[in-house]
């Protein structure tokens, strides 16, 4: 894109990057396969009472916001974590479809670890405060990591999110271990 006529310097930030991304997240959710689909709602709908309704029958979901299967990254990184159709307490907090996000490393998940509590170890982190992001410090190497979501116990509810590998390529000053 050119230089823009003379906008204010705020609109010119908006038509150059902001709003580039929302006719991008527009065509995206034109392309959906489901009616459904919170994107294709968001871009098709005329009033304010039909973009902000709630999904009623939304199904419960976690992922990772900013990793993808394959990603190589420097180490420490930055991961952050989604969810749909509850909500986020910390542990302990007794709130019914509330819940934490735990993250397992190098770990599959097995049936056995959604009926019982989640450990406490380096292979499987706790986000006990209701921390919707973090940074994570891996030696080089590939990584397996999946979200798991659990209640105010730590006993898993049955929504995790696709495992992902991601490559450490390096480690940049920021890491503590050697």
């Amino acid at each position: 894109m050119g230089r823009l006529p003379s906008f204010h310097p705020i609109m010119q930030v908006f038509l150059r990057f902001a709003l580039p991304a929302l006719l991008a997240t527009c065509v995206h959710a034109s392309n959906a396969k489901e009616e459904s689909a919170p994107e294709a709602d968001i871009c098709s709908s005329n009033s304010a009472a039909e973009r902000t309704r709630p999904y009623v029958n939304e199904a419960k979901a976690v992922y990772f916001v900013n990793l993808r299967d394959g990603d190589k990254v420097t180490s420490p990184f930055r991961i952050a974590f989604g969810l749909v159709g509850m909500g986020i307490a910390p542990a302990g907090v007794r709130m019914e479809n509330t819940g934490h996000h735990h993250l397992l490393i190098n770990q599959k998940l097995t049936n056995e670890m959604l009926i019982k509590p989640i450990p406490f170890s380096e292979k499987y982190r706790h986000f006990a405060r209701g921390e919707t992001e973090a940074t994570l410090d891996l030696p080089p190497g590939k990584h397996t990591l999946r979200l798991l979501f659990a209640d105010a116990d730590h006993k898993p509810y049955y929504i995790s999110s696709k495992e992902v590998t991601v490559e450490v390529v390096a480690r940049n000053g920021l890491s503590k271990k050697p």
